[in-house]
């Protein structure tokens, strides 16, 4: 029976989806994640959120417990994840509030505990990444928001940086010059982490800005950021609901 972890990212975890919801305070071997964990249904499938940054946003990126996020709900039955997050737009096709479902990643973070296997006492564990997000939970992502009217683009790399402060204008550039499409503070290792642990992750980006490359748009700034958000939360509040029983469908 499927259990869909939802990860929210800055206000998008939103507990008054579910149905007959209540609060789990837990850890995990890897210590006690990010927030307490809200567990109830959508249309009789389990689900179970989780905030990233904690319910007052006062966890930076370099300090998200990514691990025991990822522990935690796997302890918590969780059989599939789906994840929501900012993300600054560096190509001209992406633009405000437009949504990516991502399927790859290039990982710029050099601060955070990026693998659960600490040694290899109990063999090797090389985990491949080539496709680091789920096929079928991306499928149901794009046929869901066709679905529902909203569009989305299909594919999508996000560049993870460390953060918390966003980039200058040299490295905007260079993330375009290496393919990225999107950058934020959050896939990495998160999407490293859901696959070493075998629980498939697909993630849905929300573009909130143009970062600093666009010379003829503002530097992104946190206050910008927020407002896309809250003029788009709604939409993406939608496609989670709606794809949560097409999971359990799989």
């Amino acid at each position: 029976m499927a259990v869909v972890g939802i990860i929210g990212g800055s206000g998008l975890e939103d507990p008054d989806i579910l149905e007959d919801s209540e609060v789990r305070k837990v850890t995990t071997r890897f210590g006690t994640p990010s927030s307490t964990l809200t567990c109830g249904s959508i249309g009789g499938t389990g689900v179970i959120v989780l905030s990233r940054h904690d319910h007052d946003h006062h966890i930076t990126p370099t300090k998200v417990p990514n691990r025991a996020n990822i522990q935690a709900l796997k302890d918590n039955g969780c059989t599939h994840i789906l994840a929501t997050t900012a993300a600054g737009s560096l190509a001209e096709g992406i633009r405000r509030g437009d949504f990516v479902v991502l399927d790859q990643f290039i990982d710029f973070t050099r601060r955070r505990d990026s693998t659960v296997f600490e040694d290899f006492g109990d063999g090797l564990h090389h985990t491949s990444m080539a496709d680091p997000f789920d096929t079928r939970l991306r499928s149901v992502l794009i046929e869901t928001a066709d679905a529902l009217g909203i569009t989305v683009h299909r594919t999508g790399t996000v560049v993870t940086i460390e953060g918390p402060r966003f980039s200058t204008r040299a490295e905007s550039r260079m993330f375009r010059l290496l393919g990225g499409d999107v950058v934020n503070m959050s896939t990495a290792p998160e999407c490293i982490i859901a696959n070493e642990l075998e629980i498939p992750y697909a993630a849905v980006a929300m573009s909130t800005d143009y970062d600093s490359w666009k010379d003829d748009e503002e530097p992104v700034t946190w206050e910008a950021v927020l407002e896309i958000f809250r003029q788009n939360a709604q939409k993406m509040t939608r496609l989670l609901v709606a794809s949560v029983p097409r999971i359990a469908a799989l």
